[in-house]
């Protein structure tokens, strides 16, 4: 039944997808037509955000744009080369638009499209979509629909309907993906194995756990818009929905990943086994970290950041009186009951204390704060297993849902106290809570700015912001600071594991090796992080990137100005214009740092 469903989308797919082409390309053409190169270009942006939100609904949904929540993204092949059409005629537009005239904002905004444009236009020739499913929490298939389903708006009737759309898309959602995957496996695309082989594992608890949880979560409650009478036949439908199509589409997806995929996936662990693959490892270090640097130029870099944290850690040790070498103190940090709690509950109770201690020192450091909340939440059992220590789950101001810092609550003997404050830093504020946050509530800025996401900012800040922890009051006690700097070292480890991994032929036991030697980090989170670079090749060099910036920056602003700096107005300058490529955000900052002397 599921594939006779995507043989009859597929037969009125093709004229579907020809008209789609050429309604973007009249749109685009007829800006050319208009007078004023400033009003072409937003208009410009409001045609991509228009394209962008029809073709990512998923991503609209989380948005607050609700015009496209009964949908999922079209991963035909066809649908795929589609896009990337679109895309080149953005790009070529963007390109032919005069900025004499322009103010400084609105360079800004050419220089940050236009860059967007031209690297989704590069990117296509890399096919990550081949290989759509992963253990990683942030890019496997497997976590992607039930959160998506999870954020789905439960105020009105239109939205029960999306909702029960959407549930009955998944079928065909995850044939489409399993024929990119077929695809794969023909070209030689795959990824490693020891980066899906979780995943059934992850399907099954799914199955078993979702339908309460996770997938039918919007029809778990029912707000008083809704009619009583219709309550339940909205649930018992969903319910049919889930059992009839929902389930036997994963259990689809687990038999082809155990009996097909997962046999033929790769042993090698690094990129560069894959065609091109030198190619497309430098191409993602420029797209996530923003920069031109090599491989071997940011693997030099981490070499030189761990020796230089090793020292700082060095230090604590030996301020904490401990007698022994650095590998026995860190398997005291590792094995002592007294630095974990015994149920999931207290570790979720520590992370919220530790949030409301944050929040109140905030106004300290922002002269701007954000008006969305964010909560702490356990990461859903299905996938923690082989989750990292935690993420946050951005909100949306639009569609009044709150910012989510997720916990991860799996092996408690792997979640140590001594790096919880750190933690929270990072995940909730003022790290990626109060970035986030603020850069949607920004006015006057183009949709596609908030839309945008430079790695590098994002998480640069996000690891910026652990080491305010002193300032605002936490680390007071040594192990708290060991364990700050055990998660600057964490980001420091990563420039030299992801590099040697995808560009110099390191082994997974090698890079666990490396990671064990220089952290107190648990081996199981060892594991699942090594296992996360290898599955995201070069995210994870954007972290340490970007926060050596920023402390570059905050560096260069405090000797330029002396007794004039203000680290309220350094935080908002910085924070001001939402996520900047690095480059971008050095000069602007620079030019502040003149406007204030």
């Amino acid at each position: 039944m599921i594939k006779r469903c995507l043989i009859l989308f597929c037969c009125f797919g093709w004229y579907g997808l020809a008209h789609a082409q050429t309604e973007w390309q009249l749109r685009i053409d007829s800006l050319q037509r208009t007078g004023e190169e400033r009003q072409k270009m937003h208009q410009l942006f409001d045609v991509y955000m228009d394209w962008f939100y029809q073709n990512h609904p998923e991503t609209a949904t989380g948005a607050g744009i609700s015009q496209y929540n009964d949908a999922w993204t079209d991963m035909r092949s066809e649908a795929l080369q589609q896009r990337n059409k679109v895309v080149q005629l953005f790009a070529q537009a963007i390109a032919s638009i005069d900025t004499n005239q322009f103010s400084p904002d609105d360079q800004l905004n050419y220089l940050l499209f236009k860059r967007q444009m031209e690297q989704a236009v590069q990117g296509a020739q890399y096919p990550d979509e081949l290989m759509p499913v992963s253990n990683t929490t942030f890019i496997g298939l497997q976590h992607q629909l039930p959160e998506v389903m999870a954020m789905m708006p439960s105020r009105h009737e239109k939205d029960y309907q999306d909702a029960l759309a959407r549930l009955r898309g998944i079928p065909a959602y995850i044939n489409q993906l399993i024929q990119l995957m077929d695809q794969g496996l023909q070209k030689g695309i795959m990824p490693p194995r020891i980066a899906v082989s979780d995943t059934p594992a992850q399907l099954t608890q799914l199955m078993e756990e979702a339908a309460s949880a996770t997938f039918l979560k919007p029809f778990q409650s029912f707000p008083e818009t809704i009619p009583a009478a219709t309550r339940d036949p909205w649930k018992k439908q969903a319910e049919e929905v889930f059992a009839s199509q929902v389930k036997p589409a994963l259990q689809q997806l687990h038999d082809y990943l155990t009996h097909t995929y997962i046999p033929k996936a790769r042993e090698t662990v690094g990129i560069s086994a894959l065609p091109e693959g030198n190619a497309w490892y430098q191409h993602n270090i420029r797209k996530y970290t923003t920069t031109d640097l090599t491989a071997e130029a940011i693997h030099q870099i981490g070499l030189k950041e761990v020796a230089r944290i090793r020292r700082e850690m060095d230090k604590i040790i030996k301020s904490t009186g401990f007698k022994g070498s650095f590998a026995d103190f860190t398997e005291f940090l590792r094995t002592d009951t007294q630095f974990y709690y015994q149920t999931p509950e207290a570790l979720l109770t520590g992370y919220r204390d530790i949030c409301k201690r944050i929040d109140p020192e905030l106004i300290r450091f922002f002269g701007k704060l954000p008006r969305l909340p964010y909560g702490v939440k356990a990461i859903p059992d299905y996938a923690a297993r082989s989750a990292t220590t935690a993420y946050y789950s951005r909100g949306s101001y639009r569609a009044t849902r709150p910012g989510y810092f997720y916990a991860n609550t799996y092996d408690l003997a792997s979640r140590p106290i001594w790096e919880m404050e750190a933690l929270t830093l990072h995940e909730a504020v003022p790290g990626h809570h109060l970035q986030i946050a603020l850069s949607q509530e920004l006015e006057g800025m183009p949709d596609f700015r908030e839309a945008s996401h430079f790695t590098a900012f994002v998480e640069g800040w996000a690891l910026y912001a652990e080491s305010l922890g002193e300032a605002i009051g936490l680390y007071q006690n040594p192990y708290a600071k060991f364990g700050q700097l055990t998660y600057e070292m964490w980001r420091a480890i990563r420039l030299v594991v992801d590099t040697g991994i995808h560009q110099m032929g390191w082994s997974r036991d090698q890079a666990i090796q490396y990671f064990v030697e220089n952290s107190a980090k648990t081996e199981h989170d060892i594991a699942v992080e090594v296992d996360r670079y290898i599955a995201w090749p070069g995210q994870a060099l954007a972290y340490k990137m970007g926060e050596l910036k920023i402390q570059e920056l905050r560096q260069y602003a405090e000797q330029q100005l002396g007794a004039q700096f203000d680290i309220r107005s350094f935080h908002d300058a910085l924070l001001s214009d939402g996520a900047l490529p690095l480059d971008i955000l050095e000069k602007k900052m620079k030019q502040w740092v003149a406007a204030q002397r």
